[in-house]
């Protein structure tokens, strides 16, 4: 097939990238550079099979003129800093779910029939239910973040109801992984690099969090794009597992072999609009055959593993 790639140079976009690649797809990737790093797609670049564009989804025709010719679009550019949202709230709309619209305008106007969009966990809210099953109703938003991936979604699915796009949507929890550039264990590492004898943590470290490897993530995404046939198929995606924000500290300071002073900030959000705990129900996507390959610790220790070397 041939795939349109937002996002292709971030964490998750350059490992998709990968993936399609590997499977012999021609793929087109798109993306501004404002936080993707080129060379993450150094590998695929020298296949000859990948096709970079620098742009941005809010220039519309810019992103209509990238398309042409695309089957499946993986919609993966996005704001993702929930814990900065309050200081710009118009980002996560703009980057978001405006963001979205121009993607589905301009799948419209190249004929590409099906799209894939990262969505998040986080459009649950705190839920009362868990783990948290797709079904599970919308509560009121606690992020702009999530408030603006409740938008894209909607879209999606107006679009697959007036146009016959198919919409695959894909609700993660936080990915780890190699290419990982931002969250909290690059804020740890961060920290330690620059003072190993002592660690700031935001809330009281009990947040209760589910992690996924981002290649477990990816295989389950074109897992579904072969095997789900409805007009919007949705998706959770994570581990069965759970962890604390303390058990992720002692499993890093682990790996890197030190042992630092621990200092909690309280409460029981590292800042607003973070859940204190996230866990989603993962049935369906494992009735397609998916499981992940990885726990939640040695997703967390590979991902050190390369911030820590990547500083």
């Amino acid at each position: 097939m041939k795939a349109f790639v937002t996002g292709a140079a971030g964490f998750v976009g350059s490992t998709l990238v990968d993936h399609l690649l590997a499977a012999g797809h021609d793929v087109t990737g798109y993306d501004n550079l404002s936080t993707g790093r080129e060379e993450f797609l150094e590998r695929a670049l020298s296949t000859g099979r990948l096709s970079l564009v620098k742009g941005d989804v809010l220039d519309a025709g810019a992103l209509e003129r990238a398309m042409a010719g695309a089957e499946v679009v993986f919609h993966l550019a996005a704001n993702a800093d929930v814990r900065f949202g309050p200081l710009h709230p118009r980002r996560d709309l703009e980057q978001n779910t405006i963001g979205t619209a121009n993607v589905l305008d301009a799948m419209r106007a190249t004929g590409a029939g099906r799209i894939v969009l990262a969505s998040t966990g986080s459009v649950y809210g705190e839920p009362s239910v868990f783990p948290t099953p797709e079904d599970a109703p919308f509560p009121v938003q606690t992020s702009f973040y999530a408030a603006s991936k409740v938008a894209a979604e909607a879209l999606v699915a107006a679009h697959a109801e007036a146009f016959g796009v198919q919409g695959f949507v894909f609700r993660f929890v936080s990915i780890l992984g190699e290419r990982y550039t931002h969250g909290h264990v690059v804020d740890f590492c961060r920290q330690l690099a620059t003072d190993p004898s002592r660690l700031r943590v935001l809330g009281n470290g009990r947040q209760r969090k589910s992690y996924l490897y981002v290649h477990d993530g990816v295989r389950a995404i074109l897992l579904a794009l072969e095997k789900a046939g409805g007009k919007v198929n949705v998706f959770n995606l994570g581990t069965d597992e759970t962890c604390t924000v303390s058990d992720s500290i002692r499993w890093i300071t682990q790996e890197l072999g030190l042992a630092p002073r621990i200092e909690y900030g309280g409460g029981e959000r590292g800042w607003v609009g973070d859940s204190p705990f996230i866990h989603l129900d993962c049935r369906r996507i494992r009735a397609l055959g998916w499981k992940p390959e990885l726990g939640i610790r040695e997703a967390l220790v590979r991902t050190a593993r390369f911030v820590w070397g990547d500083r």
